[in-house]
């Protein structure tokens, strides 16, 4: 049996999480009350046997009864009843504007502001963050990105160390990303620009890899990359960090820094415990001002 607690904020993916678990099988109940919630398991545990799947979606509507929930799961414990949470999270702008985009008002907000809800929300669900197995921080993440990173824990039972890295090219002449956590300057390479038949394209073609590529100089740098982002990332997690952004940046964030980042995405992709993704910010950006 796999008994799973979907839970975090309103507005960052809960519903999106339950859809997909029920997607591939698992039975899934939303706002079952607090009250309930161990019988509830122990039916599952009994009907079932170990071959079943079930997924209870908690969370603030539960209203005074989410008091209740520590010492349910608390008991658990004690019961060795095999169940695991999944907290979903995002960034307060992010939820306010998710929030704002929607019309919807936040549950805990009334006839205040919604930034006064989230922090009421925050309050009172730290108790499960804090137990939480697994951690996805949604705000960078779209829908189909979140699905991928469940289906990846769930379907494929894949470890998950709840850390999110963005791998993501810039070009230095357009602003360093606000919300970069680690930034490489890898204007030292050699430079597609100056080739008239690779200035037009892009570091996603073989042509302008096999460039920034020659010499040898490219590929000591990524393994003494690799060898940092190895050490880093078991770090950052257990330090609890769930999201990090890795910038890359060359002059226009067209050759250069996409070559680099792609081959980077490459070897955290192949690492079961991060959830990854790659952006190319300005990979576009000299075509769109030549418009």
């Amino acid at each position: 049996m796999r008994l799973v607690i979907v839970t975090g904020m309103s507005g960052a993916g809960k519903t999106v999480a339950l859809k997909m678990l029920e997607d591939i099988g698992y039975y899934c109940v939303d706002n079952l009350p607090i009250a309930l919630m161990e019988k509830f398991a122990h039916l599952v545990l009994d009907s079932h046997g170990q071959n079943s799947h079930a997924a209870l979606g908690i969370d603030i509507r539960s209203g005074e009864e989410l008091s209740m929930l520590d010492g349910i799961l608390d008991s658990w414990k004690t019961e060795s009843v095999p169940y695991e949470i999944l907290f979903l999270d995002a960034g307060d702008q992010v939820l306010i504007k998710r929030y704002k985009e929607t019309r919807r008002s936040h549950p805990l907000s009334g006839s205040g502001r919604v930034d006064q809800g989230i922090r009421r929300e925050r309050e009172k669900l730290a108790f499960l963050k804090k137990k939480a197995d697994i951690i996805i921080d949604t705000s960078k993440l779209l829908t189909k990105e979140l699905r991928q990173e469940l289906e990846k824990i769930f379907m494929e039972d894949q470890t998950y160390g709840n850390l999110f890295v963005t791998v993501l090219s810039f070009g230095f002449k357009y602003g360093i990303p606000s919300d970069a956590d680690l930034v490489f300057d890898v204007r030292f390479l050699p430079n597609p620009f100056y080739v008239e038949d690779l200035r037009a394209k892009t570091g996603e073609e073989r042509e302008v890899q096999d460039y920034v590529m020659q010499g040898g100089t490219a590929e000591e740098f990524l393994k003494k990359l690799y060898d940092m982002v190895d050490f880093l990332m078991p770090n950052y997690i257990l330090e609890g960090k769930n999201q990090l952004v890795i910038a890359i940046g060359c002059t226009g964030g067209k050759h250069r820094s996409v070559t680099i980042a792609n081959a980077l995405y490459g070897y955290l992709a192949g690492q079961q415990k991060l959830g990854v993704k790659i952006e190319h910010r300005d990979i576009e950006n000299d075509s769109k001002r030549k418009k």
